[in-house]
């Protein structure tokens, strides 16, 4: 196959993986930095033009996009899906992952367990929104924040009515969520491929850190997920419609809870942790799937 990898960063761990893997198979492979890409957008012969040439025969594309650039990433990704590429992840399945409330309202639709979240913009009674999640202490979350920044544990009434007060006096959109405190400042990466949890670690947040996230100093190491946790991050990808994501969960007195379902999950952390080839395994099931007759571009997943 020819295979386009949508990735602002080629020297990244994950993209030189995914290169790897590929080539390994004897695929073609390209990096292409989406930001770079303009498009001509028409009914007859839709087309991506790159550094001055137009982009064909590419058979699959890999979607490495980052959180800044989602919107031009997903409009780039979206023109492959119109030119018959297959996507690894598709267009509105990575749009729905990025946006944490429509996250957190979807995967609630389904049944799956979370943490319980109030999401406000700028409460008139900050005492009845802590209220509704149980009162102190208390995660605050930028709506738009990544890898752990932007998020705020407050330990106490007064602390979490100031830190809202802040965020509203910036006009942030922000969720306050229950402090799953039997985590212990851990959560479990569970590696979702095709519908399978391919591989799963723990990550431990730093002494006195109650952020797992590895970019804010924890450590991953490798764990034995229970069937509970297995089927919730199934039923989480599949909730998203993502064949390829990493699914956020702690361990709650009331079972296993999602935080966060990501379309891009890093490879570094999960493939030191298992040892196991998670890369080959991707390029696997793009193998599988790529050629099927009408599996090019088809929504999954609902909302």
């Amino acid at each position: 196959m020819k295979i386009a990898i949508l990735s602002r960063g080629p020297k990244l761990y994950s993209t030189r993986r995914l290169v790897e893997a590929a080539e390994e198979r004897g695929h073609e492979v390209r990096v292409i930095d989406a930001l770079r890409c303009y498009m001509n957008i028409n009914s007859v012969t839709p087309e991506i033009h790159y550094k001055g040439e137009v982009l064909t025969g590419f058979d699959a594309v890999i979607p490495r996009i980052g959180a800044s650039v989602t919107f031009y990433g997903t409009a780039v990704l979206r023109q492959f899906e119109m030119m018959n590429v297959y996507p690894l992840n598709e267009s509105v399945s990575i749009s729905r992952s990025r946006d944490k409330l429509r996250s957190l309202q979807l995967l609630s639709r389904k049944g799956i367990g979370l943490p319980v979240t109030g999401f406000a913009h700028s409460p008139d009674d900050v005492d009845d929104l802590l209220k509704t999640v149980g009162g102190a202490p208390v995660v605050i979350k930028l709506l738009e924040g990544t890898q752990g920044v932007g998020v705020v544990l407050a330990e106490t009434h007064s602390a979490a009515s100031s830190v809202i007060q802040a965020f509203n006096g910036l006009k942030a959109n922000i969720l306050v969520q229950e402090f799953i405190k039997e985590a212990g400042g851990a959560d479990i990466r569970c590696f979702v491929v095709g519908g399978k949890v391919i591989a799963a670690m723990k990550r431990q947040g730093k002494e006195g850190e109650f952020r797992s996230n590895l970019h804010q100093g924890g450590s991953a190491s490798l764990i034995k997920i229970s069937a509970a946790e297995r089927a919730t991050a199934v039923n989480a990808a599949k909730a998203m419609g993502l064949n390829v994501c990493g699914v956020d969960l702690l361990r709650s007195n009331h079972g296993p809870v999602v935080m966060e379902v990501n379309s891009s999950p890093g490879l570094e952390g999960i493939e030191g942790a298992t040892g196991k080839n998670i890369a080959g395994m991707i390029i696997e099931f793009m193998e599988a799937n790529a050629n099927k007759t009408g599996n090019r571009a088809r929504t999954k997943g609902r909302g």
